[in-house]
Order: C-alpha cells, then sequence, then structure tokens
C-alpha cells in the first residue's frame, strides 16, 4: 500500500473532529493482561470535510469527481485509521474496502444524477437543492422492511428509540450511539447519518426502556445498535447497562451490542482513556450473569489483519465477552467464496463465532451493491462447504424482511419444475419459525418481494402471494 500524506494546515487540523491520544501506559486490570498497541491520533472526515482527506491525492480525476457528486446524496465518514491500515490505495478504487467505505459515481440512480446536473449547472436554485436532495433520498426506501411498524407502545404511547420485532429481543438505539467511527456506504440504516423525511430512530429516555423490559419478561435479548454503540462513553453505557444488574430485570439475560468499532476503530478496547473502563463494564456485566453477545460487523478478512484488531479481539474475550460476526453480501467488496471462506476461518482462528450472511437490503445503493439470490446462494454455498464445521455456524443468505428472516435453502426441483426453496430463520410468528416453503426458482430476483409461491394456489409462511418487503 502508498501513502502520500498532505500536510493539513494547523487551522484545518482543528476545525476537525479528532481525538488526540498521546503513547502513554493504561494500567492493567485484572484479567486484562493484553499488550496495547500505541494509539495513533483520531482524525475523523464527513461530507463536509472530504477536501481534507490526504489521499485523495491518490485517485484519478473520474474516481474523485464521482466521490465528490455521490457524497451530496449519500453520508460520508471515515477515519485516519481506516484510511492508513485497511485501504490499498495503489488498488483504489476497485479495492473492497474503498468500495466498503467511499460513495461512488456509479452508486447514482439516474434521477439522481441529473438533479446533482442540474446543481450543477445552476438549473436549480441553490435554496431548493437541499429539499430535492431529500426527496431523492426519500424514493431509495429509507426504512427497509417496515421497521416503523416495529416500534412498541408503553402506556398507550409509542417509545421512541425503540423497535420490538421478535417476541425474544428487543432493539434500543441510544441517541448519543447515533453514529459511527467511520460509516459502510453499503448499511441500510443509512438514514441515521443523512437527512430524509423519514423519522430517525433515537432515544434519550433510558427509564422508559427499562420499564418497558420490566412489563415484558418474555423478553430475553436486548440489542443495542444505531449507529454504533460504541462511539458512546464508558460512563452513559454504565448508566445504561448496570440498571440490567437488578433482579427485576434477571429475564434479560443477553446484552447484544451491534457495533463496526471493532475494526474501524480498534482502540476503543485498547487505549482510549475510558478503554478500561469499557471492559470492566463488560466484565461486571458478565460476572452478574449476561450474557455479553459482540455483534461485529465485519465485511472483509481484511478487516481483522491488523495487530490492534486481535489485540481488541483478545481484551474483549477476556473480558468475558462471546463476539459474533455479520455481514451481508455486497457486490464489488466481498461477492465471491473464497472470500468468505477466509473470512470465516480467519474469524474462528481468532475466537469469532461466524453468525449471518445476509442478502443486501433493498435501500440506498442497493442496486450497485446487491447480488441476485441465486448468485447470493452460489456464494455461500461454495464458501460454507469449504470450511471446517466450526465455521458452519455462519447461516446464510439471510433474508431480513418484513415479515422476519428468511433463509434461502437454494434451488432444487420439483415435478420437473425448478423451485427455490427457503424457510423463516424468525419471524414476527413464531409458529412459522423453521417452516420450509417453495417459490418459482427466479434467476434475476434480488429480494423476497420479486419471489411468488411455487403453487399459484399457495401463499408464503407470512400470509402473501408475493414476498413481503
Amino acid at each position: 500500500m502508498s501513502l502520500t500524506i498532505k500536510p493539513v494546515s494547523e487551522k484545518e487540523e482543528n476545525n476537525i473532529n479528532n481525538r488526540n491520544f498521546e503513547d502513554f501506559a493504561v494500567p492493567e486490570k485484572a484479567g486484562l493482561h493484553i499488550a496495547k498497541p500505541a494509539s495513533p491520533r483520531f482524525m475523523s472526515y464527513d461530507n463536509r470535510r472530504i477536501h481534507l482527506i490526504p489521499q485523495l491525492d491518490l485517485l484519478d480525476d473520474r474516481t474523485r469527481s464521482g466521490l465528490l457528486r455521490a457524497s451530496k446524496i449519500f453520508p460520508l465518514k471515515v477515519n485516519s485509521y481506516v484510511l492508513e491500515n485497511l485501504i490499498d490505495w495503489d488498488a483504489a478504487p476497485d479495492d473492497p474496502i474503498y468500495r466498503l467505505v467511499f460513495p461512488h459515481q456509479d452508486m447514482l440512480t439516474e434521477e439522481a444524477d441529473h438533479a446533482l446536473t442540474a446543481l450543477e449547472t445552476g438549473a436549480l436554485a441553490a435554496e431548493d437543492a437541499a429539499a430535492r436532495l431529500v426527496e431523492i433520498r426519500d424514493t431509495m426506501n429509507p426504512h427497509p422492511a417496515d421497521q416503523t411498524s416495529n416500534i412498541p407502545i408503553l402506556d398507550g404511547m409509542q417509545i421512541e428509540g425503540i423497535q420490538h420485532k421478535y417476541r425474544e429481543t428487543v432493539l434500543y438505539f441510544p441517541k448519543q450511539g447515533q453514529t459511527c467511527h467511520a460509516y459502510c456506504a453499503f448499511c441500510f440504516r443509512w438514514p441515521q447519518f443523512i437527512e430524509t423525511s423519514a423519522p430517525k430512530f433515537e432515544s434519550k429516555d433510558n427509564a422508559r426502556l427499562l420499564a418497558y423490559l420490566r412489563g415484558n419478561p418474555h423478553i430475553s435479548d436486548l440489542l443495542l445498535t444505531g449507529g454504533d454503540p460504541m462511539v458512546m462513553n464508558a460512563r452513559r453505557l454504565a448508566a445504561l447497562l448496570d440498571p440490567l444488574l437488578d433482579p427485576s430485570l434477571a429475564h434479560v439475560s443477553t446484552i447484544r451490542i451491534g457495533s463496526k468499532s471493532l475494526t474501524y476503530w480498534p482502540y476503543r478496547f485498547l487505549t482510549d482513556p475510558d478503554a478500561d473502563a469499557l471492559l470492566d463494564l463488560f466484565k461486571r456485566l458478565a460476572d452478574g450473569g449476561k450474557h455479553i453477545a459482540f455483534m461485529a460487523h465485519i465485511n472483509h478478512w481484511r478487516e481483522i489483519e491488523p495487530e490492534p484488531v486481535q489485540a481488541a479481539i483478545a481484551r474483549l474475550r477476556q473480558a468475558g465477552v462471546t463476539i459474533r460476526s455479520q455481514a451481508p453480501l455486497i457486490r464489488r467488496v466481498n461477492d465471491n467464496a473464497d472470500t468468505w471462506r477466509r473470512l470465516w476461518s480467519r474469524q474462528v482462528e481468532l475466537g469469532i463465532q461466524p453468525y449471518y450472511m445476509f442478502v443486501e437490503r433493498d435501500t440506498g445503493a442497493t442496486q450497485y451493491f446487491g447480488v441476485t439470490l441465486a448468485e447470493a446462494h452460489r456464494i455461500y454455498k461454495g464458501a460454507i462447504s469449504s470450511v471446517s464445521g466450526l465455521a458452519r455456524t455462519a447461516r446464510g443468505p439471510v433474508m431480513s424482511t418484513s415479515a422476519g428472516k428468511v433463509q434461502i435453502l437454494g434451488p432444487m426441483t420439483v415435478n420437473g419444475q425448478k423451485a427455490l426453496a427457503l424457510t423463516m430463520l424468525q419471524s414476527r410468528n413464531p409458529d412459522t419459525v423453521h417452516d420450509p416453503f417453495l417459490a418459482k426458482y427466479s434467476q434475476e430476483a434480488t429480494w423476497i418481494d420479486q419471489l411468488e409461491p411455487f403453487d399459484p394456489v399457495d401463499t408464503f409462511p407470512f400470509g402473501s402471494k408475493k414476498g413481503a418487503a
């Protein structure tokens, strides 16, 4: 990887959201004796500060121009660790991690491209520009799988920042966690980070969350999501999670944390000023009987090769945390069986449990990142058949639909006709879990709503003649 770093002026540097971490010795806590690499300076760049990213000078004019255009529609955030350690700039823009992080001209729909051209040529007045950009984003299915229908009721009122789709699991969106150390260009949570007319999920009222959990003893899992809860400091996280040790919440036995921080900023668990306090919190919860499941979003095996990532993994495991990995199948990033084989095998070596291979959701730039269901199954089968049994815990390909998680079991022939076998891994209606069903085989379908029941007189388990979006 070749890097040429452009000097940044003191004024520019002061305008960048950064944290200066000096190399310092952090006292080791009991049971957390893992060597910690020296922490570099954290520097963050977003849509407003793209021009300060030094590595952009390494891109050709067309790629750089396309990035700047696409960033007017899609959110962008990247940090110095990702820029310096994960992207091969000699291969950009075709490097998979570059594609994972940076928006690209080809992500734009024809409508978005025309609107941006109108902005650039002055055909659209500047005062109308912001509204027009919001209109474009609104056409990109901002909240797929009908997420707004998952908001529960407490005392006759909807609870902001909570989703309760499956009986046992509640999702919580803490307000302070609705950003990330860096954004993924494909992320289905993109409306959390940029303006649309769709509502954002966030809450600063932990008390209502706890009241809802107490009133629903069938809930066993609390999932903190975002954004990324790991951008929150340890003090805020402790205020949220320590109350779960109260006997009245004993039924909430598992705390899940959905996060990309492990590979986008591993120093969160190593040398951040409150890293030890964070690990102490996890250990305290684990010692108190809670299962701490760190749901690591890892899209490519290269993300887990740097030494700081492996040190962070070791520290989390020593604190009593179980790490599981999940990621979607993304065209131009990990759309081949060998990448997944290497990813899952390496994760098992490091003590991470492969959990899900998702189908890219029907939102945002899905036409750019998505693959067909037939291709997704071919890639999954090629990868899962080439790893050991310990890595075959990865379930896939899985669509997170409004009805539930639908797994593609694969093609088959019934009475001389080709069909696609599927099953419900998770469902709003628990009675349908693991009920297999058949769809007409399609070589082009990329989502469940493009499939039809194999038998025209049948319906899918969630009661639709066609798939639920």
